[in-house]
């Protein structure tokens, strides 16, 4: 399995901040975008992406957390721009996640995860959560009620149409993604993502090439 370390992106929506990418075995089969709704599976994101999941390009566990150390304190950065948390599948890889963590605490990172929330992946993402942001990825806001009841920051896919000042069906605040919804805000001058404590909801509209069938699994 391999990592990958961009220093600096070029992607539009991120902007100029570090962005790392994961081979493709670490996303779960419980996550429904990956039949064909995967905003990572088209684009130039794909091919970059197919050649560390190959093994083509990238480096090995300890190479990437070497990088990871070296990133500049308080930097902000994205980890997994495509992939998710380490270990293959639906479980996590506990001791990889807590090492990988710790050689964030420095730096200013966050992540997301389609991890199931199992007792297990939730101690694990909870712990590593000390030392940087990873938000629980929802399918639609309905999945994101049932997702906060474990405390930690949250996301979620919205319907195309989404407005900018949502509410899930149990009333919690949903705020869309500003890079969605102005050109002239990246990750790199929001960094909404990597507040742990905040008290509401990202929302995501469904993007990217298949924004068709993403907009399906956000309308539940």
């Amino acid at each position: 399995m391999k990592y990958h370390l961009t220093a600096v992106s070029s992607n539009a929506k991120t902007g100029p901040i570090p962005v790392s990418t994961t081979s493709s075995e670490t996303c779960p089969p419980a996550c429904p975008f990956n039949d064909g709704a995967c905003y990572a599976k088209s684009g130039p994101l794909a091919l970059h992406w197919r050649k560390v999941s190959d093994e083509s390009r990238g480096d090995k566990f300890d190479d990437f957390l070497r990088k990871i150390r070296a990133i500049p304190k308080n930097q902000l950065w994205r980890h997994n721009q495509a992939g998710d948390l380490f270990g293959k599948g639906n479980r996590i890889n506990v001791t990889q996640l807590q090492k990988f963590a710790l050689a964030a605490k420095r730096s200013n990172g966050f992540t997301y995860t389609h991890k199931p929330d199992t007792r297990a992946n939730i101690k694990a993402i909870r712990a590593a959560n000390e030392h940087i942001t990873i938000n629980l990825s929802a399918n639609n806001l309905a999945h994101a009620d049932r997702l906060l009841k474990h405390g930690l920051p949250v996301v979620a896919v919205m319907p195309i149409d989404a407005g900018k000042r949502e509410r899930t069906p149990a009333g919690h605040r949903v705020v869309t993604c500003p890079a969605t919804t102005s050109d002239k805000v990246t990750c790199s001058s929001c960094g909404l993502c990597a507040k742990t404590d905040r008290d509401y909801i990202i929302g995501f509209p469904a993007h990217g090439t298949s924004k068709k069938k993403a907009n399906l699994i956000a309308r539940g």
